[in-house]
């Protein structure tokens, strides 16, 4: 195992142990460990680099990606959409695709050399939500109680829906090199070579028509593990043989079991839509009809935790990202890109969305500007990093810590300022509900 994956854990124990004492003062985890992450990598930054870029550093992001989403999907209060429905609509079907568009057209006109798959795997990264980073905006009074459950709702729906079209963008866009290359030159090929160009081209047609019959049969069995454990977790809790210990452990298995079957060779369907998928239909056969609107706090105890743990890794591996980008040149065009994400890629869809809807211009504006990205957008620029050639990798990585970086700086800093302005919403003044949720998955309390 690469030694910086071993620092990181150490990491995370230490910082485990020093949590409360520093949280105190206003210094969260993500932050903490993106600075010491940022320290320890200029011991080493190419093997810290080759690290990330490492199979055993795939499988592991690709576990947390599947214990995150999944946890995401359990978070969510009150019915499927959390009583969002045609606000979450909106924003995902209409405010989401234009974002990504606007990354794409952007990126073709500031990078050209990158072809139009990576750009999409880009925009799939800079664009999902996550309130990691700023907790805080889900839990303030000066925020309209129907805004925060909206953007909670979003952030925990967004990553899930969003990535098949990442991994069937990265998949082309691996392949997609090779196959141009011959093309265009017409040369006489190898054994080698010839294999490994009908393999790649193979990969390349099976990602393009291949991504919707993997994401169904990632649904289906999504909707099967989910189903079938929620209901169980049910019908052992009504009659007493489980009691919420119990339940923690199914709810810690259910993503793992649930990515490992979809990601079985003979299904090769998408792990990370089955496990959302799960988290979804979990949340829902053991919730309705009861006048539970969430799965209990200390059932999801276990998985939350171990999502935090997970979580704090990442944030640590962020950190040696942002090193590694300084000692490589940061490119402008790529910081452009990064800054419009956040701010105009972000709230002028938001408005497009939201004509004609019962939402407030005030709502709309709060929705547009609090746009935080976090573990999702990591995760998801690890995991391009590790499959794409050198050659568009570095843009990913750089775009990947610019966009995160600038969310702790806007959303976790600047936002919160900017707030302490804003009288403080008075309850039910939104016609909303204060049921939000921080994201940890804990009830949210009206604080400034």
């Amino acid at each position: 195992m690469p030694v910086i994956i071993l620092v990181g854990f150490a990491a995370v124990a230490l910082w485990s142990l020093v949590a409360h004492r520093f949280e105190r003062f206003g210094i969260a985890g993500p932050a903490a460990l993106a600075v010491l992450g940022s320290i320890v990598v200029l011991v080493d930054v190419k093997g810290f680099t080759e690290a990330i870029d490492s199979d055993v550093a795939q499988h592991v992001v690709e576990l947390i990606l599947a214990v995150l989403l999944f946890v995401d999907a359990c978070e969510v209060r009150g019915g499927i959409f959390g009583g969002q429905g045609r606000s979450l609509a909106r924003l995902v079907l209409i405010a989401l695709p234009l974002s990504l568009a606007l990354v794409v057209v952007t990126g073709a006109w500031l990078l050209p050399a990158l072809n139009v798959f990576v750009l999409i795997a880009i925009a799939c990264i800079v664009m999902p939500t996550d309130f990691a980073p700023a907790t805080a905006l889900l839990r303030s009074g000066r925020v309209p109680a129907r805004v925060r459950q909206i953007l909670n709702v979003e952030s925990g729906y967004n990553d899930g829906l969003i990535s098949p079209l990442f991994a069937m963008s990265v998949a082309i866009a691996v392949a997609l090199p090779s196959i141009l290359k011959v093309a265009n030159t017409g040369a006489q090929l190898s054994g080698a070579s010839e294999k490994e160009v009908e393999k790649n081209l193979s990969e390349a047609v099976y990602a393009f028509f291949g991504a919707i019959p993997a994401t169904v049969v990632a649904i289906v069995v999504g909707i099967v593990i989910g189903g079938v454990l929620g209901l169980l977790t049910r019908w052992a809790s009504d009659r007493g043989w489980a009691n919420a210990s119990g339940i923690r452990f199914v709810m810690l298995i259910a993503p793992l079991l649930t990515y490992g079957i979809a990601t079985i060779h003979d299904l090769a369907a998408n792990g990370f839509v089955a496990a959302f998928v799960a988290g979804v239909m979990f949340r829902v056969t053991r919730t309705r009809r009861r006048e539970l609107r969430a799965v209990p706090e200390d059932e999801l105890l276990l998985v939350e935790e171990a999502s935090t743990v997970a979580s704090d890794f990442v944030w640590f591996i962020l950190g040696g990202m942002t090193t590694a980008v300084i000692v490589e040149g940061i490119d402008w065009r790529v910081l452009v890109i990064a800054v419009l994400a956040l701010t105009l890629f972000r709230a002028v869809p938001v408005y497009a969305s939201m004509l004609g809807s019962p939402v407030t211009w005030r709502e709309r504006t709060y929705i547009g500007l609090i746009g935080p990205r976090g573990t999702a957008s990591i995760v998801f620029g690890l995991l391009a990093y590790n499959h794409l050639p050198d050659s568009d990798s570095g843009d990913v990585l750089s775009v990947t810590v610019l966009t995160v970086v600038g969310s702790i700086v806007l959303h976790g800093v600047v936002t919160p300022l900017v707030l302490r302005r804003v009288p403080p919403q008075p309850a039910g003044a939104d016609g909303g509900t204060a049921a939000a949720r921080m994201g940890d998955g804990r009830p949210v309390g009206e604080v400034d």
